[in-house]
C-alpha cells in the first residue's frame, strides 16, 4: 500500500507512484469519489482546448523533458 501524510494545513503530496500510474502532471485536476470510508483518486479529463499541444501529452515525459531541454 501506498501512503502519504497530511501536513498540519491538511495538504499532501502524491506520491511518485500514484503520479505515474493516473499519468498526472503539474496542472492536472483531480476528482474525489467518496465509498463509505474509502476515498477514491481519480484523474479528471480536461475539457477540450484549443490549444493543439494537448493532444500530445504522449510526448511530454520527463524523460522527453530532460531529453529536448537543450533544444
Amino acid at each position: 500500500m501506498i501512503t502519504s501524510r497530511i501536513t498540519s494545513k491538511s495538504q499532501t503530496t502524491l506520491p511518485r507512484a500514484v503520479r505515474s500510474a493516473l499519468g498526472l502532471r503539474p496542472g492536472d485536476t483531480l476528482a474525489y469519489q467518496i465509498e463509505g470510508d474509502r476515498a477514491v483518486l481519480v484523474r479528471q479529463r480536461a475539457e477540450p482546448s484549443d490549444d493543439p499541444f494537448t493532444t500530445f501529452r504522449e510526448w511530454d515525459s520527463e524523460a522527453d523533458r530532460k531529453a529536448y531541454a537543450d533544444l
